[in-house]
């Protein structure tokens, strides 16, 4: 062919408009051809040719099992030329419990298992089909739907399977076609049958009854769903999002540790996965307070055993499990199925809808099969009870005739019958003479005439068909139907952890490095002033206490740092420690950035009428409303701006109409109203609170609110004061002398309003607490040393102490004696 040749047939085609027609072809392949169910039989290519390869070869549940490489091999050949590893993956799906409701395969031999493991190899696996799956197949051999050529037109294929249960629904699918995917849930096969036996009654069915039969899906593993919202919107939409728990238990065990027992999993969850996941939370100290972790799993069910250590909450522990890994997932819904060759998003009316009418026109197609069939029987039986009745004579025309074919012609001639009654007659065997066999064909005939007047009553109304629907689904359900496995719980919600956790007063520690803990106040008994104490936290070496305080549980921690910024803690999320334990570094708790927690405040709620009253070392003071700390941000925020050189140093709640005392390290203390600094913004830099002689610097800040200010040293000196002894400056001078600092007392680290029915806790910086009475500290005058509070050892200090008011928990043991006070009052 010449080049003018080849010209004259090319034809011009944009890249664009070719890629466009070929892709949308490869788009509808793939959905039509291999990813979407039909909404009739609710089978994919792949399971449809396979279930019919199986039933063609005889591999059915009441013949003995065969190797799974013949039934691979016969769907392969005559259907299904994409890869036996694709059929075979199809096959052991099929014969998997907990991936089918009902199983379409039975296997024998290593099929996978819940923990991902994979099927042994087709040549070692048997299998055949269940009676689930032969139902679906029935009346396939009675024309009740259309068969296609195959792949290579060798052999023919059904185009859909006759299909008696609802196997879209009853089953469930998933597939991820070109631009769209379905994700269908199974269900219980008893509702699914009682449900289209009310729909053949009422089409119109409200959704509560349709609820009322159908509650729901129900998984081959169990479990549990949480709320009803996102099965209304799957059933009414074709849409939702079903959340899927897996059931647990808590079990008391020996030494009152509890445990918690896993005995279902969301369905499509690998249960080898799950444990893992649940060990790498642990490893990673997301999850604490689980001390062992074990898969007791047999042949009887799923039994994930989760032990506790002493003391946890095995609800909050659970809740957590929930939260964090795949013992809760989310099913998403999308009805999704291929109906008169288009891939539609359906409500579940339209799938009983469209169901029926399959079933409606397989039955038709089935009586319209038998009734051809009884009448042609009716017919040849006619034609031998005519030939009986004229036996001699129709003897006596076959022997005149010197061909079969001639005696055909002449039967037909001669007893007005046609072709196939004369060919019956001829092929009637001799024993048909007899009086008996006579009546025989009497009584079949009979039988053949009412079979035909059932036939013509089915076919004349869809009424009639649809009584038979109603009958045979009946009888499917009585025959598979068996107990819901996945109950429907009415709420989707998160337990909520703090609900679950015991609000209770707590001694709270953070050492100047920022490790942090919580312990209960019962851990320090209280002991008479100038005691040695106890040892209350382990620090490191290089590492003391930085501040110490009493909040509830339940409270959130508004944490501070040097540079400002504010981040957000609750109490509950602290680890329990013990007396002597080191806690934990609070950079694992919060997303710190280069910075020093300085100050904590607990806070149970953020009202815009209360304020937080900010001070810096050098002198600075700024009030900001309460309110505006009240989202929380992982990330924290910037709640007051810095001048170069100065640092946040304390924190102080109040309700807008207090007065405040400002204490320096030397010993200096100022007394103003709060109404002389105006709230501002975050992010404000404030205004001058004191001014600090050469060298001193802002310890510092009291609410004025009880009955006394208890000032006290790092060398374990302490005293209070009457409130009435600092009169009131004017705020940024100097204030007034409030306790003796020098070498033997030490520098000031805490001053704090306390009440006289209060108790304290003092820490150390190497770790030693000592818990007393407020009123066994001495009331003095300002410009005095105080008296000693706790006795050190050599080279300790006092970092600061915590305040137990009357309204906490009050302590718990014997009082225990210190040494003898030591009372330096008259120095």
């Amino acid at each position: 062919m010449t080049s003018e040749e080849v010209a004259a047939h090319v034809i011009p085609v944009a890249i664009e408009d070719e890629m466009k027609k070929s892709y949308i072809d490869y788009a509808m392949s793939v959905i039509i051809g291999r990813a979407i169910p039909d909404v009739r039989d609710g089978l994919k290519p792949v399971h449809r040719r396979t279930l019919y390869a199986m039933w063609g070869s005889g591999n059915t549940s009441d013949k003995p099992f065969r190797k799974s490489v013949k039934a691979v091999a016969a769907t392969m050949e005559n259907y299904h030329p994409h890869g036996d590893s694709a059929i075979y993956d199809t096959l052991v799906k099929m014969a998997q419990p907990f991936s089918y409701r009902y199983m379409l395969v039975e296997g024998q031999g290593n099929f996978g298992s819940i923990d991902g493991d994979s099927a042994a190899a087709m040549r070692y696996t048997e299998a055949r089909l269940t009676k689930v799956a032969e139902s679906l197949l029935l009346d396939i051999e009675k024309q009740t739907v259309n068969f296609i050529p195959n792949f290579d037109g060798s052999t023919t294929e059904p185009a859909v399977l006759p299909s008696r249960i609802p196997n879209l629904l009853v089953n469930g699918t998933s597939g991820i076609a070109v631009g769209m995917a379905t994700n269908m849930p199974p269900h219980n096969l008893g509702e699914v049958c009682t449900l289209v036996e009310r729909f053949i009654e009422d089409s119109d069915l409200p959704l509560q009854e349709i609820l009322s039969i159908l509650p729901g899906p129900d998984f081959p593993t169990g479990g549990q769903i949480m709320g009803r919202d996102g099965i209304v919107n799957a059933y009414t939409t074709g849409y939702g999002r079903i959340i899927v728990r897996g059931v647990a238990e808590i079990e008391i065990g020996k030494r009152e540790t509890q445990h918690i027992i896993i005995t279902e999993i969301p369905y499509q969850v690998n249960k080898a996965r799950l444990i893992e996941h649940i060990a790498e939370l642990v490893r990673e100290k997301k999850i604490e307070g689980i001390s062992d972790l074990r898969d007791e799993s047999d042949k009887e069910g799923i039994r994930i055993v989760i032990d506790l250590k002493k003391g946890i909450n095995a609800d909050v522990i659970l809740n957590l499990l929930y939260k964090h890994t795949h013992l809760q997932t989310t099913f998403g819904v999308i009805n999704l199925a291929i109906v008169d060759g288009q891939p539609k998003v359906l409500p579940i009316t339209d799938l009983l809808r469209h169901f029926l009418a399959h079933r409606v026109e397989v039955i038709r197609r089935r009586s319209e099969f038998e009734l051809k069939k009884a009448r042609d029987r009716d017919h040849i039986l006619t034609g031998l009870l005519i030939a009986l009745d004229r036996i001699d004579e129709v003897i006596a025309t076959i022997r005149a005739s010197p061909s079969v074919e001639q005696a055909s012609l002449a039967l037909i001639d001669r007893f007005s019958l046609d072709e196939v009654q004369a060919d019956a007659i001829l092929k009637m065997q001799l024993r048909r003479l007899a009086a008996l066999e006579r009546q025989k064909i009497e009584d079949e005939k009979k039988t053949l005439e009412a079979e035909i007047a059932r036939l013509l009553e089915l076919l004349s109304s869809e009424a009639n068909i649809l009584r038979v629907v109603k009958e045979e689904t009946v009888a499917i359900r009585e025959q598979f139907s068996d107990p819901r496995r996945t109950e429907i719980a009415e709420s989707a919600e998160f337990l909520d952890k703090e609900a679950l956790i015991e609000e209770k007063q707590v001694f709270v520690a953070l050492t100047e490095q920022n490790y942090i803990k919580r312990m209960p106040l019962e851990t320090y008994r209280q002991q008479r002033r100038g005691g040695r104490g106890i040892i209350g936290m382990s620090t490191k070496e290089e590492d003391c206490i930085a501040s110490v305080f009493v909040a509830s549980t339940h409270d959130y921690l508004l944490c501070f740092s040097d540079k400002g910024k504010a981040y957000w803690l609750k109490v509950y999320d602290i680890p329990e420690g013990s007396r002597t334990s080191r806690g934990k570094a609070i950079v694992n708790l919060l997303e710190l950035n280069n910075e020093t927690i300085q100050t904590v405040i607990p806070i149970s709620s953020f009202r815009s009428d209360h304020f937080l009253f900010f001070a810096t070392r050098n002198g600075t003071v700024v009030k900001i409303a309460l309110d505006q700390f009240k989202n929380p941000r992982q990330s924290g925020i910037n709640a007051i701006k810095l001048r170069e050189g100065d640092e946040l140093v304390d924190v102080k709640w109040t309700d807008g109409g207090r007065e405040l005392i400002l204490t320096t390290r030397h010993g200096q203390s100022l007394r103003f109203h709060e109404e002389t600094v105006r709230a501002v913004g975050r992010g404000a830099m404030g205004v001058r609170g004191i001014s600090l002689r050469h060298g001193d610097q802002l310890q510092a800040v009291t609410v004025v609110n009880f009955d006394h200010l208890l000032t006290m040293t790092e060398k374990g000196y302490g005293k209070r004061t009457e409130f009435e002894e600092f009169r009131g400056h004017g705020r940024g001078t100097l204030g007034v002398r409030n306790i003796v600092t020098d070498t033997r007392s030490g520098m000031v680290v805490a001053s704090r309003s306390v009440a006289d029915t209060d108790e304290i806790i003092v820490m150390t910086a190497s770790g030693i607490a000592i818990r007393m009475r407020v009123d066994g500290i001495t009331i003095q005058k300002r410009s005095t040393r105080g008296v000693r509070i706790i006795r050190l050892e050599d080279g300790d200090r006092v970092t600061g102490f915590a305040t137990i008011t009357a309204d906490m928990l009050p302590p718990e043991g014997e009082e225990e004696s210190g040494d003898e006070p030591e009372d330096d009052q008259k120095e």
